[in-house]
């Protein structure tokens, strides 16, 4: 069964021939191999482009590194990468006129001195180069520096639930149940019983993503970053800091690890895309505030395979789905802060600070969303548009609730939408 990834197709395809390297991002196991190799690769045979003008290579694949005389053996005995020469020679081999070629490389990071061979082939004007990259350096987000602007990102997230539910045999409550719990990891999504979904979740979790992040930066306290991660699994959507996180290990773990190596250790889980960090945005004077901040996990069946599915809520895990979703369509995504005076019951006036879930912008465009899991009364109404409220801009201002309602505007002009019309149509906020 293929899943269409046609959001990302048409970016690869808008970006044909800009004289740029293509670079897919993004956390392992999202897709970005299928992505290029298959679904691209059919594309370009569908528009006419030869075989042999399509030169695809994988630097972990045996068969390919026969192609070059290396040995996937040999490399790990002498732990080294591919002989760039090897494999500069090889694909002049496969360049026998002027027409265009499409150079489709996979896992290129396994390769030595890549950055300076994928530069030398900018400068041939018939090569349109396209890489995808998995682990250690280049599952970093700074890779793209590497190529000092001459690099183009396409990033690509798990699943959406539009691309979930195209596979997904139910309808779109039960669709929606499934995705929050196991995620969007195609590998996931095709497994067809939900132990075989927990297994894989933790095998991907314990193999690969953080075998990756203690092999690229050299981990040795392995505990205390493990168990920083479980803190963080445990308080999606909670506002936190490096700090309160040092407090938390003195007194729970009895740990003396500061607050500078968990900031450290922070950085690499979002280098790696498993989390990623929110900021918040004072609304009304216009400037963001450092710290604390939220923290939200790129695949929600990762993040509740981390904690073995003990921890599930909703609220929580609804409000990472829509941040996910927000990031995924291209927008910049901030927690709101609204600043206001208010009196007690006394008279007596003080300041307090009233959230705003996500403010998204994109360009000239700006949305404040609010994520509200169920309103069942007018008090609950009133106390998700009361930031809002006190918004003196006229950007839209949107509530999405789990509750099953038509779009409506309220006499404030606060739109309400339901989860599964904001997830299954991008429209929706026009």
């Amino acid at each position: 069964m293929e899943i269409r990834r046609d959001f990302y197709l048409d970016k690869l395809i808008d970006r044909k021939g800009n004289g740029l390297i293509k670079v897919i991002t993004g956390i392992r196991r999202c897709g970005k191999s299928y992505l290029l190799n298959t679904i691209f690769y059919q594309h370009l045979l569908d528009c006419g482009i030869q075989r042999n003008h399509i030169i695809r290579f994988a630097f972990d694949s045996a068969d390919d590194l026969q192609l070059i005389g290396e040995s996937l053996i040999q490399m790990e005995k002498e732990k080294r990468g591919v002989d760039p020469e090897k494999f500069v020679n090889y694909i002049q081999s496969q360049i026998v006129d002027e027409e265009n070629y499409y150079l489709l490389l996979d896992e290129v990071q396994l390769m030595d001195c890549f950055e300076a061979v994928l530069n030398g082939y900018l400068r041939k004007s018939n090569m349109d180069v396209y890489v995808t990259g998995s682990n250690a350096k280049f599952l970093s987000k700074d890779i793209i520096t590497e190529f000092a602007g001459r690099g183009d990102e396409i990033h690509m997230y798990p699943l959406s639930f539009a691309e979930f539910m195209s596979v997904h045999p139910g309808d779109k409550y039960t669709g929606l149940a499934e995705y929050m719990l196991y995620g969007g990891i195609p590998l996931v999504v095709l497994r067809e019983n939900v132990q075989d979904k927990a297994l894989t979740l933790q095998n991907l979790f314990s193999e690969i993503y953080m075998r990756d992040i203690f092999k690229r930066n050299r981990i040795k306290n392995i505990g205390e970053i493990e168990e920083l991660l479980n803190i963080l699994s445990s308080a999606i959507g909670s506002l936190t800091n490096p700090e309160k996180l040092k407090n938390t290990f003195k007194s729970v773990k009895k740990s003396k690890i500061t607050a500078n190596t968990i900031n450290k250790y922070i950085g690499y889980f979002e280098d790696s895309y498993l989390i990623k960090s929110a900021q918040r945005y004072d609304i009304k004077g216009k400037a963001y505030i450092e710290t604390p901040k939220k923290y939200y996990f790129t695949d929600l069946g990762l993040r509740n395979a981390r904690i073995n599915f003990r921890q599930f809520e909703q609220t929580h895990s609804m409000e990472n789905v829509i941040y996910n979703e927000l990031c995924r369509r291209g927008y910049n995504v901030d927690i709101g802060v609204v600043q206001i005076a208010a009196k007690d019951e006394h008279g007596k006036v003080s300041r307090k600070q009233l959230e705003v879930d996500f403010v998204c912008n994109m360009g000239a465009s700006r949305y404040y969303i609010q994520s509200a899991y169920s309103l069942p009364d007018a008090d609950k109404h009133d106390q998700e548009i009361r930031p809002f409220r006190n918004i003196d801009d006229s950007f839209k201002k949107i509530v999405v609730t789990k509750d099953i309602i038509l779009p409506y505007y309220d006499d404030n002009g606060i739109l309400f939408v339901n989860i599964y019309d904001f997830l299954l149509d991008e429209r929706i906020l026009a």
